[in-house]
């Protein structure tokens, strides 16, 4: 079975191709803007590398964010688009939250009572989610001050990850710190291991933007 998986929702343009379980290819590339632009000649340069069609790929997996507003759309509109051209397609919608706490999965020994994954926002506050120690979720995703984060992880061990790390720990925290994970962007190689095992699993979740807050837009006078 191949699998395409990508991502636009953070400052840059990732997408990976796997037979079944083995990742065959993978691109990544740090750009703010252009992504949009980007997404579809890679992807199509892939395929290509490999001699694949898309009739050939039964899973389509993308990243539903949280991120940026033009970056989410552009990727679920992406993937809506091929799913309609090609009806044999499953198409998997996976938010960076379910993506980055896969990834520990295989790193059991830094699983703490807590695990926060913690994704920059480029504003003050940060977009969050707090999983327990099975790594199931005890608080849905949101948006919160980086005070109000720490004030839910108190008394816990603490393990963090996620791009939103670094400047989390910028200045203490008083936590009681397990371990730092994964501090950068998402790896679309886990987006695509996660959703895999999603669809093995029969979850299909089909792609809805994950939005935790309104778009910075302004009219212009």
């Amino acid at each position: 079975m191949y699998t395409l998986a990508f991502d636009t929702t953070a400052s840059g343009c990732a997408v990976t191709l796997f037979s079944d379980d083995t990742c065959i290819d993978v691109f990544n590339e740090e750009m703010e803007f252009g992504q949009a632009e980007k997404l579809i000649p890679v992807i199509d340069d892939m395929l290509k590398k490999h001699n694949i069609v898309f009739k050939n790929i039964e899973l389509l997996i993308v990243c539903v964010g949280p991120g940026s507003f033009t970056g989410v759309r552009s990727s679920i509109s992406a993937a809506r688009a091929f799913g309609l051209a090609c009806p044999q397609m499953e198409v998997l919608g996976i938010n960076a939250f379910e993506a980055y706490i896969y990834s520990v999965i295989f790193n059991p020994q830094e699983i703490a009572q807590l695990n926060a994954v913690i994704i920059e926002t480029k504003r003050e506050d940060f977009y969050f989610q707090i999983f327990d120690e099975h790594l199931k979720p005890c608080s849905q995703p949101a948006a919160a001050m980086r005070e109000d984060i720490i004030n839910l992880l108190r008394h816990k061990k603490v393990t963090l990850l996620g791009d939103g790390v670094e400047r989390f720990l910028s200045t203490p925290t008083g936590l009681s710190l397990h371990a730092i994970l994964n501090t950068g962007r998402l790896n679309v190689k886990d987006l695509a291991a996660c959703g895999i095992k999603k669809y093995h699993k029969k979850e299909h979740n089909y792609p809805k933007p994950l939005y935790l807050r309104a778009p910075d837009v302004c009219v212009k006078s």
